[in-house]
């Protein structure tokens, strides 16, 4: 619990004194809990971004070798970089903490990304990521993985949406057979001010694209969230989820800060 407190309070410094904007929104196995948005890095500017979230309710035992999930405070750097006005590359270093495990390394991914440049004028934001990396056996059987997560959205005056319907596939462990799974994320938000936008953000696994997984065995998380706009060099989120089966842990605080670098 030494871990939550002091994540808990870095949480509430951060919302009292940190500047931030409306996050470029986003969840990869609650290490990035995010759904993303179609805009890109600009050329010769570096995004970087903390994740920071904590377990408040999960899996208090190993399973199969995996560490529990109960009181674990995630940290993950997230380093992306704008090549140019429709690609970027991100990097992602994975870490955990927990009473009697002190940090932990998890894992690395590295992430780049093309979207439709502004000059086509589509009415929807379009992009395309791709993403691949390691993660230890502790954490996930399934050591090396790879995502395809096409990205939608849309502003409409106050409204804001996002659509993320991605697949990810396990290229090293056992659901290597389990070929692509669909894994979705979305977004709804509304600006109550030029500052302030509210959203509800939703993450699920539904399990192989060929046959779902059984209810209990899937995993779905509804997060409402607040996301804070005062400049373009800054990102906040912050959000409270709740998982709704067995196998998602039912309780989960989250922090996004990022800061972008032009050169």
């Amino acid at each position: 619990m030494k871990n939550t407190r002091l994540w808990l309070g870095t949480v509430c410094a951060a919302c009292a004194g940190v500047p931030a904007m409306p996050a470029h929104l986003v969840a990869q196995d609650n290490y990035e809990i995010q759904v993303y948005a179609a805009e890109t890095v600009a050329p010769r500017t570096t995004m970087v971004e903390i994740h920071s979230n904590v377990t408040l309710e999960g899996r208090t035992s190993d399973q199969d070798g995996l560490w529990p999930t109960q009181d674990a405070v995630h940290e993950t750097l997230e380093i992306t970089q704008g090549i140019t006005n429709w690609f970027e590359t991100g990097f992602y270093v994975f870490t955990s903490a927990r009473d009697g495990q002190g940090w932990q390394w998890v894992g690395d991914h590295i992430r780049p990304r093309v979207r439709v440049p502004p000059s086509w004028k589509w009415p929807v934001g379009v992009s395309l990521s791709m993403e691949v990396g390691y993660q230890r056996a502790t954490v996930s059987p399934d050591t090396w993985t790879w995502e395809i997560r096409p990205i939608v959205d849309k502003q409409l005056g106050h409204w804001y949406l996002a659509v993320n319907p991605a697949l990810e596939r396990t290229l090293r462990g056992p659901d290597v057979t389990k070929g692509f799974e669909f894994a979705p994320a979305a977004q709804v938000g509304y600006d109550v001010s030029k500052v302030v936008n509210i959203a509800a953000e939703y993450y699920a696994s539904f399990g192989s694209i060929s046959e779902f997984d059984p209810m209990a065995e899937q995993q779905h998380q509804l997060f409402g969230a607040v996301n804070l706009n005062v400049g373009s060099a800054w990102e906040f989120n912050t959000g409270l989820g709740e998982g709704f089966t067995h196998s998602t842990d039912h309780l989960i605080a989250k922090v996004i800060l990022g800061h972008r670098f032009a050169w």
